[in-house]
């Protein structure tokens, strides 16, 4: 598991300026082993300078428990190392210091500034000491050693620190820069799992939709031909026994029908369902926006694929006007224009349009003389479903035929999903029409 920046934030738990209690106690012992060093290096310091010694002892101390503030202020830190440089004091100061300044989020200009500083001050009081020794003949060298002894001494001093301060700097950032990103990951998953479950709903609702839509097409339709049927057959059952026997057989080849077509359904629902649990094997947080997107609309799209290889098309069409006219319904089949294939999804739509159009005649109009128009255009395909007044308005009373109202709302949906123009309503005659045009491509 990776820490998070808040996780971080909340590991903050140490005194006054520290990050954690151990950094405060790393400071405080690095403060006291300066102190006593500085005030150690004081005692010959206050020789030579001729002040009392225990000046240069509590001036040692004081200079060197600067350390205890390198977290806060490193630059006071690192110039009084070098404000402390020609007293050879501070050492260990001076190499923490260089290597605090280093690692803070400071302009490098500022950096190098101080660290030149420094190794300038180092050098000059090492060629002084070093050619003091020389001159009193603590050493018998040559005179090449004193520059290379300032110079090694102040680049060992001051280089090491400041170049292991800023690769530590640089890896501190790094390491908040990808807490940070994974911060915003986090947050972009969450966003990215909230917008799936929102699609996921969408699809779902979509999909009820659908499904009732078909339902309603299939049961409708076949079932409002059949209560025609039997209250035909009922009518006829004594006068003309052949005719009821015609018309129970028309009842029967229906109910198969509707049966096979629900059968249908259920299978595409079934293997729907199926498609739907694979897409929900996918982890959402280990794929990017599409992948999620794909994953909740998986079930709609196969079920809607499957819907459209399984459905009616424009050539079942004669079959459709024929069944109602059986069932006693005067209708006028008329198409104009070249016929052609368009992809299934227009077929069916253009299919059901027509059928629940001569449903709602058989409900609301039965006997009414019904004329349907097919017309193939050049970009386009329309269909119109008109009904004259029924002769017998009592007659759809009397086949007991219930409404729910959702055959016009359907329709409507149906065309407008495929980016058609769908119209409805009475005539001036008193009859109906329906009316729809559906985009070819």
């Amino acid at each position: 598991m990776t820490t998070t920046g808040e996780d971080h934030a909340r590991a903050l738990t140490g005194p006054w300026w520290w990050a954690r209690w151990r950094s405060a106690v790393l400071d405080g012992a690095l403060a006291v082993v300066s102190a006593v060093e500085c005030a150690a290096e004081g005692i010959p310091f206050a020789r030579e300078a001729g002040i009392p010694v225990s000046a240069g002892i509590v001036f040692g101390l004081v200079a060197g428990s600067v350390l205890l503030v390198r977290r806060k202020w490193p630059l006071a830190v690192v110039l009084v190392a070098i404000a402390i440089t020609p007293a050879e004091m501070g050492f260990l100061m001076g190499v923490v210091g260089l290597y605090t300044l280093a690692a803070c989020e400071l302009p490098r200009r500022v950096i190098g500034s101080l660290a030149g500083m420094s190794l300038l001050g180092t050098a000059i009081v090492t060629f002084v000491r070093v050619r003091q020794d020389m001159a009193r003949g603590d050493l018998t060298l040559g005179d090449w050693f004193v520059p290379f002894a300032a110079v090694t001494t102040a680049l060992g001093l001051t280089a090491p620190p400041v170049l292991l301060g800023l690769y530590v700097g640089a890896r501190r950032r790094l390491m908040e820069s990808l807490r940070e990103r994974a911060d915003s990951l986090e947050r972009e998953l969450q966003l990215l799992a909230e917008r799936a479950e929102e699609r996921a709903e969408w699809a779902r609702g979509e999909e009820r939709t659908r499904i009732a839509r078909e339902m309603h097409d299939v049961v409708a339709h076949r079932v409002s031909l059949m209560v025609v049927h039997a209250a035909a057959l009922q009518a006829v059952a004594r006068k003309d026994p052949e005719k009821a026997v015609k018309n129970a057989a028309l009842v029967g080849d229906m109910g198969r029908q509707a049966l096979t077509e629900l059968r249908e359904m259920l299978g595409v629902l079934r293997a729907g369902e199926d498609t739907g649990r694979r897409s929900a094997e996918v982890p959402l947080a280990a794929v990017g926006e599409a992948a999620a997107e794909a994953a909740s609309r998986a079930a709609a799209v196969d079920l809607e694929a499957a819907g459209a290889a399984e459905g009616p098309c424009l050539s079942e069409l004669e079959e459709l006007v024929g069944q109602s006219a059986a069932a006693g319904m005067v209708v006028d089949l008329s198409v104009e224009g070249e016929a052609r294939s368009y992809v299934p999804e227009i077929e069916q739509t253009a299919y059901r349009v027509v059928q629940e159009a001569l449903t709602n005649v058989h409900k609301h109009a039965a006997g009414a003389k019904t004329h349907v128009r097919l017309a193939h255009r050049m970009s386009e395909i329309a269909m119109q479903v008109e009904n004259e007044p029924p002769s017998e308005p009592a007659s759809a009373s009397a086949a007991g035929l219930p409404s729910g109202g959702n055959g016009l709302v359907g329709m409507r949906e149906r065309v407008v999903a495929l980016g058609g123009v769908f119209v409805s309503g009475p005539t001036d005659a008193g009859g109906f029409r329906v009316s729809a045009v559906i985009p070819a491509g």
